[in-house]
């Protein structure tokens, strides 16, 4: 019992170690990805906002405020038409989904029973005391005898079919056979 108690230890270090290991690794990953994001930030705003140089005389910031302001309002504007597309799409959205919800039906549906009821019954229940006819279909039903074709007099005169074989087989079998075609 003493050494798989020692290898159970060993093993639970093991697996200590290895979870330590690990969660170190996984640390300096997530320091390499907010260092690399701060870098592509940086990248960015150097790229889409240059440094700021103001020059000395008042009617040169006057004019760079001014540029400044173009931009804004060019921005604004897209950000407008962005938002005057997204809520007609929203509008568009909730259109179909409304008409959907009309053509599906206002209420669920119940599933239907299957109800057991005779033709008289049933139209009695449409007509109330006004109906008189009855519907025994099967009564007014005809009878038809069936007549018997010859394929079906031979079908059963043949019998027990192993005598039949055995007529046939051999050459007088095969003989008879064409004769009786004929």
């Amino acid at each position: 019992m003493g050494g798989e108690e020692k290898r159970s230890r060993a093993i639970t270090a093991r697996r200590q170690h290895l979870k330590s290991l690990m969660l170190q690794i996984a640390a300096t990953e997530l320091e390499k990805e907010e260092s690399r994001r701060e870098a592509e930030k940086e990248r960015y705003l150097a790229e889409r906002c240059p440094p700021l140089h103001i020059p000395g005389p008042v009617a040169q910031v006057q004019e760079l405020c001014q540029q400044l302001h173009a931009k804004i309002n060019a921005a604004e504007e897209e950000k407008y038409d962005m938002e005057v597309k997204v809520q007609k799409s929203t509008k568009e959205l909730e259109d179909m989904n409304q008409k959907l919800f009309d053509l599906r039906g206002k209420f669920k549906r119940p599933p239907l029973r299957r109800v057991r009821m005779s033709a008289d019954a049933m139209l009695k229940a449409l007509l109330g005391s006004k109906h008189k006819v009855c519907m025994d279909l099967r009564a007014n039903l005809k009878q038809v005898k069936k007549e018997e074709t010859e394929k079906e007099r031979d079908l059963r005169d043949v019998g027990d079919w192993r005598k039949n074989i055995e007529e046939k087989s051999g050459m007088e079998g095969r003989k008879k056979m064409f004769e009786s075609e004929s």
